[in-house]
């Protein structure tokens, strides 16, 4: 048997606080709400470039929003064609797979069910009345005095 004294000490890991070191997610944060400050001082800054722009300058960007809206708009259909897609190919699954494991799961408590009726009649019924006939038997005679308690 080893000594308590020569058996290692647990390690404790001290808790260092997040207030010493920033965390990554402090970081990103920061770094996000500085991008969306950037972006929102651009936009705001072109629009007043534009509303001081000529007007062939303003169709010109005007042109571009619109390729850009067809653009994003020719992406969200396919995107949608894609999640139809996959909705079809759960939907098959569902139909081909998942419901033949439903029936057999059915089927397998269908034969729980009537294996416990068959054990309960044949065999615990049985054994219960034995038991019961015994105990009617050691009572009779214990009233007779042939077996004492």
């Amino acid at each position: 048997m080893i000594p308590m004294e020569k058996l290692p000490q647990p390690q404790v890991e001290e808790n260092r606080t997040s207030e010493s070191t920033p965390s990554v997610d402090k970081k990103k944060l920061l770094w996000i709400i500085v991008a969306i400050i950037v972006l929102l001082a651009v936009t705001i800054y072109g629009i007043f470039w534009l509303a001081k722009a000529g007007p062939d300058t303003t169709s010109q960007v005007r042109d571009i929003f619109i390729i850009v809206l067809a653009f994003e708009s020719f992406v969200i259909g396919v995107a949608l064609v894609i999640l139809v897609i996959q909705l079809a190919l759960l939907t098959n699954m569902l139909q081909t797979e998942i419901k033949p494991i439903i029936s057999d799961t059915k089927e397998t408590i269908d034969t729980v069910k009537g294996t416990t009726n068959f054990l309960s009649k044949r065999a615990v019924q049985p054994v219960i009345k034995a038991n019961s006939y015994v105990a009617g038997a050691r009572k009779m005679f214990e009233m007779l005095g042939i077996i004492k308690k």
